[in-house]
């Protein structure tokens, strides 16, 4: 698998991971019926880097990096991962879990947030928790889940330099 920034020309790849993600709306607080544009500017064009995860010409997953808070805090990044449903289970977010980190310090950072894991998602806060990822806090009720209802979400950060 390559990791690499992502272009303008993946962004049909990119959607289409995207998009039924978001139609879903149980993982992301993302309105469902966002329209393609929109999701383009929010994944591909404002973040601070996007990387896509390609197996030969096939792009089996992506991510962004983007500054969580301004001034004082604005050493501390946020990033989301998605996979291409049929690449699920290869171990591709774990890839670009470890590639964003490194990624990240370059791009002068010095800690990663997740703002909402939701509790729901126990495959992501296993995985977030396997790569030194910590539970901050945990907001109850914050996502009102398609099919479980009213479910937590996990804060999780980690400090990405060496002390």
């Amino acid at each position: 698998m390559i990791i690499r920034r992502a272009n303008e020309q993946d962004w049909p790849a990119i959607w289409a991971i995207l998009r039924p993600v978001f139609r879903a709306a149980a993982t992301y607080a993302i309105d469902p019926a966002i329209d393609e544009q929109t999701a383009r500017s929010y994944w591909l064009l404002t973040p601070a880097a996007c990387f896509v995860a390609c197996d030969g010409p096939d792009i089996l997953g992506t991510f962004y990096i983007k500054t969580n808070a301004q001034g004082g805090g604005a050493h501390v990044c946020n990033c989301g991962y998605m996979t291409l449903e049929a690449a699920q289970g290869r171990g591709v977010a774990a890839e670009m879990c470890l590639r964003s980190q490194t990624e990240a310090v370059a791009l002068g950072y010095r800690a990663m947030q997740f703002n909402m894991v939701l509790a729901s998602n126990t495959g992501a806060v296993r995985l977030w928790h396997r790569l030194g990822f910590e539970t901050v806090g945990v907001i109850p009720k914050v996502f009102d889940h398609p099919k479980q209802g009213l479910v937590g979400g996990h804060v999780m950060y980690k400090w990405l330099i060496a002390t």
